[in-house]
């Protein structure tokens, strides 16, 4: 597969991501570890989308961090508004499967969704 059509294809899976958080966000009874994990998941396949673009090769995982470090290592800098994508790793392994404190959380839902988003649009940018 082409780098570019491997890229669009994962920009596509993490719009899947996209479109069941926008449905959901605003229900409380969906919890937030179930948000977390698709803000995490559109974020990978997001970053493995622009990694694939630029031919750049990453072994299978689900770190942020490490996805974030090889774009970086190959010139290619995340903007510093969304440096801190990595805050999402815990919701990929962590509170998928482990019990999740939503009294000790602080998490903001919506802040995360804009995090997705904003990085989408840098990324399709970059691939333009």
């Amino acid at each position: 597969m082409k780098p570019i059509d491997m890229a669009k294809k994962l920009l596509e899976k993490a719009m899947q991501d996209e479109v069941l958080l926008d449905k959901v966000l605003h229900d409380h009874e969906v919890a937030d570890e179930i948000i977390g994990f698709h803000c995490q998941q559109a974020v990978e396949k997001i970053l493995k989308a622009l990694l694939a673009y630029n031919r750049i090769e990453f072994r299978k995982t689900h770190d942020l961090a490490e996805l974030m470090d090889l774009l970086a290592d190959n010139g290619h800098h995340i903007p510093k508004e969304l440096s801190d994508l990595d805050i999402l790793n815990p919701f990929a392994v962590e509170y998928r499967y482990n019990l999740f404190s939503s009294e000790s959380s602080t998490f903001d839902r919506k802040s995360a969704r804009e995090l997705v988003r904003s990085l989408r649009i840098w990324v399709e940018k970059e691939i333009e």
